[in-house]
């Protein structure tokens, strides 16, 4: 008996042990990618095979379903929103996928296109994105990003959507859509396939209807960058695997060729606010070169769409840039007419991406280049406009621990829908689900153990 029952507890130790081995900081705990004092490594370049010829700049969303671009809407597969998606964007030609929607949402759709690291590209092809209905109209303008000054292979994102608004006549109703992908301006560049990836997202109707104008006047300042000791990141790969910054200085390295990313937590009523510093050249390359466009800072929404950007040249010698000044976080921006305000409509998840063009290592050395972000967050959260259902994927418009009512600060909202949050670091989401799941097992191991030794020790 007793025998039995130190083995019984050598059993539960090991068993509690391997729990708490699991829970956030320790070595079983496999979180994604957050700040950290040592020194960075480089990102992964690619989560899965990439379906050109040549390997991909980009980390492509984990298990993400392959679908095949459609030479015409008779055969486009579905895209389900919530889910993301990898496929590939031919040379000549437009890609369709289908879309099926109700007639109470708004349906955003990303395409990161992403050309081969070793292809010439030309400073104006790029990729365009559209959604239309049934009869073939766009439900928006199209959007069009193309590879810079930089002459730099990249990837390249664009966002099209059917957003539902009084002010539209066209399509507003439920029914059968169409995402539409192609090249464009490609006279000179390489044939061939790029990569792509979908993120196709739903934001649900609100529960009361507000205003259908856009705010006259918000405070168009830019504050000083935060100042400090910088703090040691690595930058993700891919906007699945971007690396989660709260406001402060961060310090990182790039590489020629290379695009990391980040993303900041902006609430309803918050400001955000960048700045981006490379340093010098530390020797190596052909030297007294001069890179157009070497480096280039953007900043992409919770939905993946461009809100602002800014291109750096760079001669060997330390640069900055800076993002313009943007409005707080707020639901009616969506109505304005210039992208940086209209692009600030929801709050979530702010992707800061960086990219350091192919053609400063052939004029200063393949680095690592040192990489300095001062990130500012500036304004008080205040509640959200109040969704009355839920957003695909979950919590996409959410900010905080565990996300927090489009009415109500600090209460869990009973209609499941998204909504404000409160300020707060991403990685304690990872922190609290599992230290709630390690507790749990604990709980439960012992209370088994108790059980038997009562059992035992009557006989039974």
């Amino acid at each position: 008996m007793g025998r039995r029952t130190a083995w019984w507890r050598v059993a539960v130790v090991g068993i509690v042990l391997g729990a708490v081995a699991g829970a956030p900081g320790s070595p079983g705990f496999a979180a994604s990618a957050s700040p950290s004092t040592s020194p960075p490594a480089s990102p992964s370049t690619s989560a899965s095979p990439s379906s050109s010829a040549t390997a991909s700049s980009y980390a492509f969303a984990e298990d993400a379903p392959s679908v095949t671009g459609a030479a015409d809407t008779a055969d486009a597969e579905i895209l389900e929103p919530g889910t993301t998606y990898r496929s590939s964007l031919p040379s000549d030609g437009k890609v369709y996928y289908r879309l099926r929607l109700d007639g109470t949402s708004t349906v955003y759709v990303a395409a990161t296109a992403v050309p081969p690291t070793d292809v010439a590209v030309t400073p104006t092809e790029g990729v365009r994105v559209s959604v239309q209905d049934a009869d073939g109209r766009s439900c928006s303008a199209a959007d069009t990003a193309s590879i810079g000054a930089g002459r730099s292979p990249r990837p390249l994102t664009v966002w099209g959507a059917r957003q539902l608004s009084p002010s539209r006549s066209l399509c507003q109703g439920a029914g059968t859509y169409y995402v539409v992908v192609e090249r464009v301006l490609r006279t000179e560049s390489t044939p061939g396939d790029w990569d792509l990836e979908l993120a196709p997202v739903l934001e649900p109707r609100l529960r009361k209807a507000g205003s259908t104008s856009a705010p006259e006047a918000w405070d168009s300042a830019t504050p000083s960058p935060p100042a400090g000791t910088a703090v040691r990141v690595r930058g993700g790969g891919g906007f699945g695997s971007s690396t989660a910054l709260e406001q402060g200085v961060w310090r990182d390295d790039v590489r020629p060729g290379q695009t990391l990313f980040y993303e900041v937590p902006v609430d309803w009523g918050q400001q955000v606010y960048a700045t981006a510093d490379l340093s010098s050249a530390s020797g190596g390359g052909a030297g007294g070169g001069f890179v157009p466009g070497g480096v280039n800072l953007a900043l992409y929404n919770p939905v993946r769409g461009l809100v602002d950007a800014t291109s750096i040249s760079y001669n060997g010698s330390q640069k900055s840039g800076a993002l313009a000044a943007l409005p707080p976080v707020g639901y009616d921006n969506r109505y304005a007419v210039s992208d940086r305000v209209n692009g600030m409509r929801f709050a979530g998840a702010y992707y800061l991406v960086v990219h350091l063009a192919a053609r400063v290592g052939e004029e200063f050395g393949d680095g690592p280049f040192g990489l300095v972000l001062r990130v500012r967050v500036k304004g008080e959260a205040t509640a959200g406009p109040g969704y009355a259902g839920q957003s695909e994927p979950s919590g996409i418009f959410q900010v905080g621990l565990l996300g927090r009512s489009s009415g109500a600060a600090g209460q869990a909202d009973s209609s499941g829908g998204d909504g404000g949050g409160s300020g707060g670091d991403a990685g304690m989401k990872l922190v609290a689900v599992g230290g709630i799941g390690a507790g749990t097992v604990v709980l439960v191991v012992l209370g088994v153990w108790v059980v038997v030794g009562r059992r035992r020790a009557a006989g039974v």
